[in-house]
């Protein structure tokens, strides 16, 4: 059984989701840059995190960069052929793409409004997002840099981009009322409780690693 005081804190950190703010990751395949967005993502308040990598293999992550935070976040791997039409099907959701990139048309991120449903997309430090998926984009976001570097590494961009994301959410009381629907809440707080205490009961049998709490 989870303890009251534990169980509570679930509950709160669940009141807290943000379900219509997603991140997708195209091509970023540094097991320590996944790591650092993942417990950036899951600081902010989000559910899901999709990827999508050339080599179609299951990105690693860290756990000692990650502090536990995979717990908390889906994380599912997008076939890499499959991305666009997965960020199509996201907008006919009614998702919004903000998409990173170097353009004339991009605007300062700081500008574009994350408390509508919003995907943000990034991509790997040497190409960026690829041309196919920037063409998807509803908005074209861009960090202004005063410096002689161009850009900044994916995932400390990353956290600057959502942490606007959570300012304006915050700002609009978004963290202050419940995002997810009674039945998402529901499952995902029934699957939390039997996969705790599954992992308790098994006394370091299930692996840390392994031991996900979030279903697809």
């Amino acid at each position: 059984m989870i303890l009251e005081r534990r169980l509570e804190k679930i509950k709160a950190l669940l009141d807290k989701k943000q379900p219509t703010l997603e991140l997708f990751l195209d091509d970023v395949s540094s097991s320590q840059n996944n790591s650092a967005i993942l417990r950036t993502a899951d600081a902010v308040g989000i559910l899901r995190v999709f990827y999508s990598v050339k080599n179609n293999h299951s990105a690693k992550i860290h756990p000692t960069i990650t502090q536990g935070s995979e717990r908390w976040v889906y994380r599912k791997r997008v076939d890499y052929k499959q991305r666009v039409d997965f960020l199509k099907a996201k907008k006919k959701e009614g998702f919004s793409l903000a998409v990173t990139a170097f353009d004339e048309r991009s605007i300062n991120f700081r500008e574009y409004d994350y408390t509508k449903p919003t995907i943000v997309v990034v991509g790997n430090e040497k190409e960026g997002v690829s041309k196919e998926v920037e063409a998807l984009a509803d908005s074209k976001i861009i960090i202004p840099m005063m410096g002689m570097a161009q850009s900044l590494n994916v995932s400390v961009a990353t956290a600057i981009i959502l942490y606007e994301a959570q300012r304006q959410r915050f700002e609009a009381g978004m963290y202050k009322r419940r995002q997810l629907s009674d039945a998402e809440y529901e499952k995902i707080l029934e699957q939390i409780i039997y996969k705790e205490s599954i992992a308790k009961r098994s006394k370091g049998a299930i692996a840390f690693t392994k031991r996900l709490w979030l279903d697809w």
